[in-house]
């Protein structure tokens, strides 16, 4: 029997809600029933025929079996928790919340209220970094993992990160994804994060910073770094680095020669990747050339969003058990936070 579509409520159209809003849009499964964002906005052709409403209020009203919240951090939390009290179920772009409190918040409601809640982590939806993280994890721990996104950005692409910057630096609102690749890593919990940044440009508050660098210290020994920086000024030499090493070898993404940190594909994308072992013969020198994985055919940031929506329908028409995946958003945003106070403290703390 055929299901009737999931009417969606899209709050927030901003790149990543123009982009999940596409993505309900061309998939049957969802019926766009309204969208809404706190400034006027340009949509592209294919949204430009559903109704704009006045506000969040208004498409709550419309009795929305979903809702998809991708406004800035500091508003998931109350929003999410409205919408699910409403008995809708709720896609939330990531960061979940702007504290570990808040986060927990959504989460009880989620339990409580018997909603779905689906965090925006894209990276778990993109083939190739599913390929990266079992590679990884089939070398063994402890781990050492090297991780950044540093992102040089001007014009209308530096604007959208000091608003970003208004509530969240970029250490929290990208660390997220990267902490989440290494819990999928290793199973240990995360124990120790000491973090610091430096704020580069007089155009963001003084008590902000827009380059930030953290270092995490797991349970089984792993540790590992991560670091992110926005503005004119970030420097385009190694800005993607993604890079797993442990006893037995190392796993990493090798970029396309040419790539640039302010096209949004780079972010997800992974070209190829490199696995080396570090098994020697009678010689002493490697019993293995390292080994080039093509990544070619994998899907671009608007295929991702798709990919991603595809989970949400899954996970309510099947429903999923979301619990680890609930509990996995609210352990890597525990680590970014505590790394933006160390920073803000400076001194480590421990989890």
């Amino acid at each position: 029997m055929t299901m009737p579509p999931l009417r969606t409520f899209v709050m927030g159209l901003g790149q990543m809600g123009r982009s999940h809003a596409l993505a309900y849009h061309a998939d049957p499964g969802f019926e766009i029933v309204g969208l809404a964002n706190r400034s006027p906005v340009d949509l592209p052709a294919e949204l430009a025929g559903y109704p704009m409403l006045a506000g969040f209020e208004a498409g709550l009203a419309l009795k929305p079996d979903l809702v998809s919240i991708n406004t800035y951090t500091d508003s998931h939390a109350d929003l999410a928790i409205r919408a699910m009290e409403a008995g809708a179920h709720v896609f939330v772009e990531k960061p979940l919340a702007g504290t570990v409190e808040d986060a927990e918040r959504v989460v009880a409601a989620a339990r409580r209220t018997g909603r779905k809640l689906v965090i925006g982590y894209i990276l778990r939806h993109h083939p190739s970094w599913i390929e990266f993280i079992a590679r990884a994890r089939d070398l063994g721990g402890p781990y050492v993992f090297r991780m950044n996104l540093n992102q040089q950005s001007a014009g209308p692409a530096w604007e959208i990160h000091k608003r970003l910057m208004e509530t969240t630096s970029p250490v929290v609102d990208c660390g997220v994804h990267y902490l989440d690749v290494m819990l999928q890593i290793t199973d240990a919990a995360p124990v120790e994060v000491r973090g610091m940044g430096l704020r580069l440009s007089d155009e963001i508050a003084e008590t902000q910073v827009n380059y930030g660098h953290l270092q995490v210290l797991f349970a089984d020994g792993s540790l590992g770094w991560y670091e992110a920086g926005w503005g004119p000024m970030i420097s385009e030499t190694a800005f993607f680095v993604k890079d797993v090493m442990s006893p037995n070898g190392a796993v990493s993404i090798v970029m396309d020669e040419g790539a640039r940190s302010a096209d949004i594909d780079t972010h997800t994308k992974t070209a190829r990747l490199r696995i080396h072992r570090a098994e020697r013969g009678p010689d002493g020198t490697f019993a293995k050339a390292d080994e080039m994985v093509s990544m070619a055919g994998e899907p671009g940031h608007q295929a991702l969003c798709d990919a991603e929506q595809r989970f949400v329908l899954k996970a309510i028409r099947e429903d999923m058990d979301l619990t680890r995946h609930m509990d996995d958003a609210v352990r890597s945003l525990a680590v970014v936070l505590a790394a933006d106070r160390s920073m803000r403290e400076g001194r480590p703390v421990r989890l």
